[in-house]
């Protein structure tokens, strides 16, 4: 070990330190398998640790990217050669589930799959959800305010988080370990570091809001002709499920029809259809909320408003319909493939849909253009691939942002800026707000060591 290596060290033992060529054993994130590279990695174990860390790297002017499961969509992870990596994978406890306030304690490296396990086992549920479930962290679920499938009924991850514990750019600890719905003693400093993507600190431990387990579940997926008579399905499912209604997921028949193609997963409907949703709503009356489901699905199909659907009767039905919004593997090819997530209202949406379509069929003859999301929050995602070599992420970004700012739209609905939008942030913020935010970066970062050109740059 030499250099930065060497210093955390003798800070918090050598096992618990990487240095270059170690880290270079490891793959740079999901997104990216070539080799990682840093000039070291660090494992904290505790809160203290982290501050230590800080502490040292804050006073050698030691840039540091924080890592937690690696699932970040916007290339906000990946580090450079002469970066520190601290990684929060020695911090997966869940400390506490108190089962009288419905909150539960935990650390940052906590997986989320996990934490939903341990607090369903005590009967309750934490409601944020996603994809990545299985690899993603609680604290980078914090720092990027995640969103998922569930944001309809129970909202972001700023809305699920009671309290937390943060560490500064200097080391300083700042512990706000609030359990309660209501504390308006003074600013609410857990948003300094709720979706600022880990520029203004480094999550250690939060205090997550959980609620009890629904005691009836329905699922259905349906298929649509058009998008009007999409945005009538969710009108009319707003109203007739009231607040059961927990997620409402559209599918472009493009997407749906590669998925249950190529991709090999059964196709539940036929594959002709223009629009697919599969929704879910949670309730307290197992018999009347299939009932009340059940008719809603009847009034809407005698109606003209879907053109089929398809209720699961089992758990394994209902994993086979999710997989279908869920499995994205095949639109991922060919190489070069490009994610995107972006948020407007959902009047607009089928225009812009075509608009992005349009753009991208005019800038590459063989280009494809998938579109899926969550639709009832504002929420939708594109998979771009020019099919064609090279790189075309700055044209593909051209396709699908270009389009967004005369409706005030956002570049990013839940996936962050990172690295890869930085030039895009000012098409949804204004100059005073980045100002702010800069602001804010240099009066808790002077010396601007936590996620450096992240967010916005220097």
């Amino acid at each position: 070990m030499n250099g930065i290596a060497t210093k955390l060290a003798t800070v918090i033992g050598a096992q618990s330190v990487l240095d270059s060529s170690a880290v270079a054993e490891r793959a740079t994130s999901y997104w990216n398998s070539s080799p990682m590279q840093a000039a070291a990695l660090a494992m904290p174990s505790t809160t203290a640790e982290i501050a230590e860390i800080l502490q040292t790297c804050d006073a050698s002017g030691q840039s540091v990217i924080t890592h937690g499961g690696l699932t970040n969509c916007v290339s906000a992870v990946e580090p450079a050669g002469d970066d520190l990596v601290l990684s929060t994978e020695k911090m997966r406890g869940i400390i506490e589930i108190d089962k009288i306030g419905g909150t539960a304690v935990v650390e940052a490296g906590a997986i989320l799959q996990n934490v939903q396990e341990a607090v369903a086992e005590e009967g309750f549920r934490f409601p944020l959800d996603l994809g990545a479930r299985g690899s993603c962290t609680i604290g980078g679920n914090i720092a990027t305010n995640a969103g998922g499938i569930n944001v309809l009924r129970y909202g972001m991850a700023r809305s699920l988080v009671l309290g937390l514990e943060a560490v500064l750019a200097d080391g300083t600890v700042v512990s706000s370990m609030n359990r309660m719905l209501k504390n308006n003693a003074g600013y609410d400093t857990k948003q300094l570091f709720i979706g600022t993507e880990g520029s203004l600190g480094i999550v250690s431990r939060a205090v997550l809001r959980l609620f009890p387990q629904p005691a009836s579940r329905q699922n259905a997926l349906v298929a649509m002709r058009g998008f009007d008579d999409v945005i009538e399905f969710l009108g009319l499912v707003r109203q007739q499920l009231a607040g059961s209604l927990s997620a409402f997921e559209v599918m472009w028949g493009d997407y749906y029809h590669a998925v249950t193609a190529d991709g090999g997963l059964r196709a539940p409907l036929a594959r002709d259809h223009a629009y697919y949703v599969v929704f879910q709503a949670e309730g307290s009356d197992p018999v009347a909320d299939d009932e009340r489901f059940e008719q809603v699905l009847g009034m809407a199909l005698d109606g003209g408003v879907i053109a089929d659907a398809v209720i699961p009767k089992s758990e394994a039905e209902v994993r086979d319909i999710w997989r279908v919004r869920e499995d994205f593997d095949a639109v991922l090819e060919p190489a070069p493939c490009y994610l995107y997530d972006v948020s407007l209202p959902i009047r607009d949406m089928e225009a812009y849909v075509a608009d992005v379509k349009r753009r991208v069929s005019s800038r590459w003859q063989n280009g494809r253009c998938f579109t899926l999301g969550h639709m009832a929050d504002g929420n939708l995602h594109f998979f771009v691939s020019p099919c064609e070599t090279g790189d075309h992420h700055q044209s593909a970004n051209e396709c699908v942002y270009e389009p967004l700012r005369p409706l005030g739209g956002s570049v990013s609905a839940e996936h962050g800026i990172g690295t890869e939008k930085l030039c895009w942030l000012p098409h949804s913020r204004s100059v005073a707000d980045i100002e702010l935010m800069r602001t804010l970066k240099r009066s808790l970062d002077p010396n601007n060591i936590l996620n450096p050109g992240r967010v916005f740059g220097v």
